[in-house]
């Protein structure tokens, strides 16, 4: 009988703009990009319903095509042909700025070892990512 692989976890979460974690994803396969995660929780959907936007990384480029009215604002990129503009440089740092809650969330939420070095199956997880959730905004909030 073969043994199923246990592979890292993969999960998403929101922040409000103090940086206080709000809701966590369901987990997935380690491999599983940042896209493909927000598509198959309706990220998007979800924001519009609620009339938010969100500050995210660049590993959610391309996920938004409404460039009038976007829900989402990624920072830009330079390539070896392409240089970044002051302007462009100017609007990373803002962005990085306006960012720097929600890492400071997800390096609370990897304080707990077990989100760091937990490999299972991602049916397994959700129970134990909320929980903390739940413990991570405790001791935030202490």
């Amino acid at each position: 009988m073969a043994r199923r692989a246990d592979h890292g976890l993969h999960f998403l979460a929101l922040t409000d703009e103090k940086g206080r974690l709000i809701w966590i994803s369901a987990a997935r396969p380690g491999r599983t990009h940042d896209n493909t995660a927000a598509r198959h929780d309706h990220i998007l959907a979800h924001l519009h319903a609620a009339g938010l936007g969100a500050l995210v990384g660049l590993g959610f480029r391309g996920l938004e095509n409404n460039l009038l009215n976007p829900m989402i604002v990624t920072g830009y990129t330079a390539s070896r042909t392409h240089k970044l503009t002051p302007g462009q440089k100017d609007a990373n740092r803002v962005l990085a700025v306006g960012r720097a809650p929600v890492e400071h969330a997800f390096a609370h939420l990897k304080n707990w070892r077990t989100s760091t070095k937990l490999r299972t199956d991602p049916a397994r997880a959700p129970r134990l990512l909320r929980a903390l959730l739940v413990l991570t905004n405790l001791e935030i909030n202490r």
